[in-house]
């Protein structure tokens, strides 16, 4: 493809960087425009021209199709985390009522060697003990010794009556519970379904797209503007960055944890293809794996970026940076301050990577370093 295709390209991705996102259409309109493209790929002659601008249709499509994976992929995260908050709730629930029942049957039996008691020592009277021309201290020994077997019992009665009121909150709530459980389970199996259907669509427009970049020259090309857009990134969230004293930057010489766990499968520095090199590193890890904060920061960038996906950025003050790409979701938004180990994304495939990993740069004022100056297994 000639220079001037070639900036053209760089323009439109830097476009698509700067331009609000997308609403992702619904699921049978992407099906349809797919069907359309791929139609005009086969009846067109397979010109540079012609390639070149179904390429870019393709790729807006993709971007859509990831978009409303990482949406839902989001929402079966939060359904997730909802349903061990309930299953939790609820164990704590089981545990309080089996302390409750233990109470109550404590306490039953208590009440019921009191009435017993009283039961057996007949009903006293105070008129009759009178007559019988007690002692006065006789007397009040009596008095005091029967009051106190009384408020014992009322004692008795008050506190396994709380306990009864107790045990009927916990049931109510169980119930509750119980069917907010319900709720989240038939949630989470749609939304698996939802998640399976968006996948298989984003699948068909991997493939067609892959078509269109069977030669070499095609796929060097396709890199070099990945890498422009990428440059475009990184300028514009330098300057959006802002001198911190709270933020305390990065130091190689205080090793920190990496994202998340898995295989180096490409390394910093390493030639992907010609002379473009590696900015960071794939690790190469299961789909849906948490990702990560590496340090406490502030989120200035989170969106899908052409080549690397769905991508966040963090500023961890002094002029570091770090970057995140081909997650399968954001779980942080711009401007969210994070903390170290946070979870901030889920490992994916987006960027039409074929295989699920995570992609991870440090910067200093702009420039890309070698992660493993500062992370460590």
């Amino acid at each position: 493809m000639n220079k001037s295709l070639i900036t053209q390209a760089s323009l439109l991705a830097g476009l698509l960087i700067i331009s609000s996102p997308l609403q992702a259409n619904d699921l049978q309109q992407r099906q349809s425009e797919l069907k359309t493209i791929t139609a005009q790929l086969n009846k067109q002659a397979s010109t540079v021209k012609a390639t070149y601008r179904q390429r870019e249709q393709l790729l807006d499509l993709l971007k859509e199709d990831e978009k409303a994976i990482a949406s839902v992929a989001k929402k079966v995260n939060q359904t997730q985390a909802s349903l061990k908050e309930t299953e939790a709730e609820i164990a704590k629930l089981n545990t309080r009522k089996q302390v409750l029942n233990e109470s109550k049957k404590t306490q039953q039996e208590v009440l019921s060697k009191q009435l017993t008691s009283a039961y057996l020592a007949g009903n006293y009277d105070y008129s009759k003990m009178l007559l019988n021309q007690q002692s006065p201290a006789s007397i009040e020994r009596m008095l005091t010794y029967y009051q106190y077997l009384n408020n014992a019992r009322i004692a008795s009665i008050k506190k396994l009556q709380q306990t009864l009121n107790e045990l009927d909150d916990i049931e109510r709530e169980q119930e509750q519970r119980q069917t907010q459980l319900n709720r989240l389970i038939l949630e989470q199996n749609t939304l698996a379904d939802k998640l399976k259907k968006e996948q298989a669509q984003r699948k068909n427009t991997l493939t067609q797209l892959q078509s269109t970049l069977n030669t070499h020259g095609a796929k060097l090309e396709q890199l070099q503007i990945e890498q422009a857009s990428l440059k475009h990134l990184v300028d514009r969230t330098l300057a959006m960055m802002k001198s911190n004293s709270t933020m305390a930057g990065l130091k190689s010489s205080k090793k920190l944890k990496w994202p998340t766990s898995g295989r180096i499968k490409t390394a910093f520095g390493n030639s992907r293809s010609g002379k473009i090199k590696w900015k960071g590193v794939t690790i190469s890890a299961p789909e849906g794996r948490s990702v990560a904060a590496i340090a406490s920061g502030k989120v200035i960038y989170a969106d899908w970026l052409r080549g690397f996906g769905m991508v966040l950025v963090i500023d961890h003050g002094k002029g570091y940076m770090s970057l995140y790409g081909y997650a399968q979701a954001l779980l942080k938004e711009a401007g969210d301050k994070v903390q170290q180990g946070d979870t901030i994304a889920l490992v994916g495939r987006s960027g039409g990577q074929s295989e699920p990993s995570l992609y991870f740069e440090v910067r200093y004022k702009g420039q890309a370093v070698d992660p493993a100056r500062y992370c460590t297994r």
